[in-house]
């Protein structure tokens, strides 16, 4: 790993480190300001603090309310120049993996597929920021078939795995036409939990504005945590309401399972969430 992004990775984990103290006292002052709006009695853990939480919590405004942290910073210049994506797949890839990735690669706009050959994570992490990547989309594979999506977003993260469900692919959908190579509107559904909006902004940060008479449409349609991914075009007639949508594939779904506080070669990433199936609450959460 190069010293500048070392040195950018200790800086990232120092801000990280303060910011555990700043969402103590955050904490702190919500449960204070909630308090006095509910007007129900203070929490005794607060009782002691009541008047210096009092003073900051006057002192606060519209903007100082809100908590910036890293994870606002990442996607900070997010908007000012448009996406560059790298789309790849794991070593000695299938021929199936490899037509998979070449129609992820036109999926996103912007993107640019490049065939793995022996290229570690590390060299392969290396070369996309030499090139000035902004994301690496990595696809895997297990038996010959599809299995596991992974994005990683450049320079600092972070890094979500997913895994594929239900791949279609384009050739096996009746009636397929040439794809659009327009700058999708994107449609998310169902992302309202703190780490749906996390997996919503990794998701739609690959893409860059599209204009606003594009007749494409990507739509990310979460059910019960698989999250439906399907691509269509529109097309509506003059004087008509209803819309001819046309599906141009490919379809799958996807459920996250991984989400790390820094890029795909950082082998001591902070792991922000992960997957666990087997707890006795399981069937009754909903992540998204």
């Amino acid at each position: 790993m190069r010293r500048s992004v070392i040195r950018t990775r200790k800086e990232f984990l120092e801000r990280k480190q303060h910011e555990r103290v700043h969402e103590a006292i955050h904490a702190r002052k919500e449960q204070f300001r909630n308090a006095l709006e509910t007007t129900t009695p203070l929490p005794g853990h607060l009782k002691k603090d009541a008047l210096a939480l009092k003073k900051f919590t006057e002192l606060d405004d519209a903007q100082t309310r809100h908590l910036a942290t890293t994870v606002d910073d990442e996607y900070a210049s997010a908007g000012q120049e448009d996406p560059h994506v790298l789309v790849t797949t794991s070593r000695n890839a299938s021929q199936k993996l490899l037509e998979f990735a070449k129609e992820v690669r036109l999926i996103v706009p912007n993107a640019v597929r490049m065939n793995r050959g022996s290229l570690s994570v590390h060299q392969l992490m290396y070369a996309a920021r030499k090139e000035n990547y902004t994301d690496v989309v990595v696809l895997q594979e297990s038996q010959g078939v599809p299995d596991s999506l992974i994005v990683s977003h450049l320079p600092l993260g972070p890094t979500v795995t997913f895994t594929i469900h239900n791949l279609v692919a384009r050739h096996d959908i009746d009636g397929v036409g040439t794809m659009s190579e327009q700058y999708p509107h994107l449609i998310f559904e169902n992302f309202s939990t703190k780490l749906g909006l996390r997996i919503k902004d990794v998701l739609r940060y690959l893409f860059p504005v599209p204009k606003a008479d594009a007749s494409r449409v990507l739509t990310f349609d979460n059910e019960n945590d698989f999250i439906s991914v399907r691509h269509h075009t529109f097309k509506k007639e003059k004087g008509k309401r209803q819309v001819e949508l046309t599906e141009v594939g490919p379809r799958f779904e996807l459920t996250p399972y991984r989400v790390m506080l820094g890029t795909l070669e950082m082998d001591d990433a902070e792991t922000e969430w992960v997957l666990q199936p087997y707890m006795n609450t399981a069937k009754k959460r909903r992540l998204l």
